[in-house]
């Protein structure tokens, strides 16, 4: 495998764009981003069951539609206590309309009655690339950590004002981008992704 000139993200999500153009900014390409595609960007929907299927849906899309190779990625964050739930169902988890406020006020009711200690959860990420050809590379990364009760913070998106990573007392949401982009789970997945593909 090596870079491609040009990579298309596979995302609309104006958060996650923020967060891929910090994290992949040494990647060695020229980037194509929806608002460069325009009407021919396709609308995906996450119908798979797992971070993987999700990820290649819209890898596999946007690189067929655009004609170049494609990253995107799946996400979501996974508590012990509730079996591992939301998991891919993060993003809808209070529903398929839910906006991120909805989905963390849900997760915070679901968790009130759980005791600190029993709060273990972690981000999961697979950050994958798909070819015109159809040719696919993927990796996944994880974050440990733990709810806490009250959301703090104001940086970040999603549950990250709940999230607590394993070795730091601040949220997600109360870390700087930095700190943030070199914990993450989504930090971690692309930059395996490019070792990958270098």
């Amino acid at each position: 495998m090596a870079f491609p000139a040009r990579i298309a993200i596979a995302s609309r999500n104006r958060h996650k764009l923020r967060e891929l153009a910090r994290i992949c900014a040494d990647w060695p390409v020229a980037w194509v981003s929806f608002a460069d595609a325009g009407a021919s960007f396709p609308h995906v929907d996450e119908t798979g069951d797992s971070y993987l299927e999700n990820a290649l849906l819209k890898a596999r899309a946007v690189a067929a539609a655009l004609d170049v190779p494609a990253i995107a990625d799946d996400s979501g964050i996974e508590v012990d206590a509730l079996g591992g739930r939301p998991g891919p169902r993060s993003a809808r988890y209070a529903g398929d309309a839910a906006t991120d406020e909805q989905n963390l006020v849900a997760l915070m009711r679901a968790v009130a009655g759980i005791p600190a200690g029993g709060r273990t959860a972690r981000y999961r990420c697979v950050a994958a690339i798909a070819w015109p050809d159809g040719s696919e590379l993927h990796a996944e990364a994880v974050c440990e950590g733990a709810l806490v009760g009250k959301r703090r913070g104001r940086a970040g998106f999603g549950y990250d004002p709940i999230f607590v990573p394993a070795g730091w007392d601040q949220t997600m949401a109360e870390l700087t981008d930095e700190q943030k982009d070199r914990i993450s789970h989504r930090g971690r997945a692309f930059r395996s992704l490019r070792a990958a593909l270098a």
